[in-house]
């Protein structure tokens, strides 16, 4: 039953969903008459807004460019790619392709979110070696995997609120920090992560297509674009130029300085992996594994061409973000969905709230920056005849749900899928239609079951 709901939501998607820049432009129109209708912005202040918050993204897209680039880079090295092709000696079917890519995929997003690229690129290795695997589904998978990353050590709204002087404190909205062990390290923390362990494997056996031929990586190829590794025999002259371009002491010095600034980062801080930190990491370790200047530049050319989405479609979903900001919509969705909340609801409102925000600021951190706020002073002001244990119990309860919520609606925005899509569907036409629809049952379940474990779970 579920297969065949789960075929006809892919079939639908391919119809009725547009490349995912068709998407944003649609968004961006949507949430231009909602700021109209709810919140009485003219259309100077609506474009204006637009324009505001265009260039908001900026240093996130580029963030996410460099992500994809230098992860890729690792994933073309020589010793990389060997120990791929020796783990891929041990998977000889696509139940194993599938099961292999997914938990590979929750381990590293647990680890950070980004590091879904090399997953994806470990998938993509297997799909060219093992006959009948689905491709678009195995893609689904790929990015379905990296949903658990709310729960792990790079959730930023968690990390967040634990962090000194940060701007709720600032304006007078929490009194002190909330420490990583009342959010990440909660039961209902634990509980979440134990259920996307358990709801992976089960995803995978209840929604598989059976294996066509015309959806195998092989099959969709229109073009040869796989390099194994990249080529570092090159004759090279006695030229200072040539020297110089091929000098392993050259990359050698450059990642020991890196190796110490990372090793006295995690010293004095701790584990604190930020998003630049993760970027410096895959970039240090891409020049130590191609081992020259040369055969990383290669390397990085080559990543560069599936950042091209990014590039042009983060400026327009910074837009959306803007006329939500700026002309105080989401604001006002926030405040009218608290409205109607009690102690016993606030948890799972904030989940919603969360999840329909995200349409529109597919960014935690950022979403967070605009309704937290409200959210939290809602909280505070249900719990004030509360004792001290029980609000900073709830406190941190919602702040978690809207985690979920924002992270949980990813599988429906084809936002964060240009992390995934532009190195898996490389050489290929695929694009988020062919993916998105194997997403909504999970999507169904995962609402479902996040839901329960909020209201089940108490503070």
């Amino acid at each position: 039953m579920l297969k065949k709901l789960g075929d006809y939501f892919t079939a639908q998607f391919k119809k009725i969903m547009p490349d995912a820049f068709v998407f944003a432009l649609v968004l961006t129109l949507i949430v231009a008459i909602l700021a109209a209708l709810f919140v009485k912005a003219s259309p100077i202040e609506i474009i204006d807004s637009w324009y505001r918050g265009f260039w908001m993204l900026l240093e996130f897209g580029m963030q996410m460019s460099l992500l994809i680039v230098t992860g890729y880079a690792i994933a073309l090295s020589p010793f990389i790619d060997q120990k791929i092709e020796n783990l891929s000696n041990h998977i000889k079917s696509p139940n194993q392709v599938y099961l292999s890519v997914a938990f590979f995929g929750l381990l590293l997003s647990f680890v950070s979110w980004g590091w879904v690229v090399i997953a994806a690129v470990f998938g993509r290795k297997l799909a060219l070696k093992i006959s009948g695997v689905n491709y678009p589904f195995l893609i689904a998978i790929t990015y379905f995997s990296n949903n658990i990353w709310s729960t792990g050590l790079s959730s930023s709204i968690p990390l967040l609120v634990n962090t000194e002087n940060n701007y709720l404190i600032e304006a007078g909205i929490l009194s002190e920090t909330i420490s990583t062990t009342q959010t990440l390290g909660s039961n209902l923390n634990f509980a979440m992560i134990l259920f996307y362990v358990s709801i992976t494997p089960l995803l995978i056996f209840l929604l598989k297509p059976r294996g066509a031929q015309k959806e195998n990586l092989n099959h969709l190829l229109v073009e040869t674009t796989e390099q194994k590794q990249i080529k570092t025999n090159i004759p090279v002259s006695k030229s200072l130029s040539d020297r110089l371009n091929h000098s392993k002491l050259l990359i050698y010095m450059i990642a020991l300085a890196g190796g110490f600034y990372v090793f006295q980062h995690f010293n004095n801080s701790g584990f604190d992996l930020n998003l630049n930190l993760m970027i410096f990491i895959f970039l240090m370790i891409g020049l130590i594994l191609h081992r020259t200047p040369f055969a990383y530049g290669k390397a990085v050319q080559k990543g560069s061409s599936n950042v091209a989405a990014i590039l042009y479609q983060f400026p327009f979903y910074a837009g959306i973000m803007g006329i939500m900001i700026h002309t105080g919509l989401a604001n006002y969705l926030a405040e009218v969905l608290i409205e109607i909340a009690e102690v016993e609801t606030l948890p799972s409102l904030a989940f919603i709230i969360g999840g329909i925000v995200n349409f529109a600021i597919p960014s935690g951190g950022g979403e967070f920056a605009v309704i937290g706020p409200s959210i939290l002073e809602a909280t505070l002001s249900l719990v004030q005849d509360y004792d001290a244990e029980f609000q900073q119990a709830l406190i941190s309860k919602t702040i978690l749900a809207i985690t979920y919520g924002e992270s949980l609606t990813n599988l429906l925005q084809p936002f964060f899928i240009l992390m995934v899509l532009p190195v898996m569907s490389e050489g290929t036409n695929l694009q988020a239609r062919d993916v998105m629809g194997y997403l909504v049952i999970p999507f169904i379940l995962c609402f479902t079951g996040q839901l329960l474990l909020i209201n089940l779970i108490g503070v």
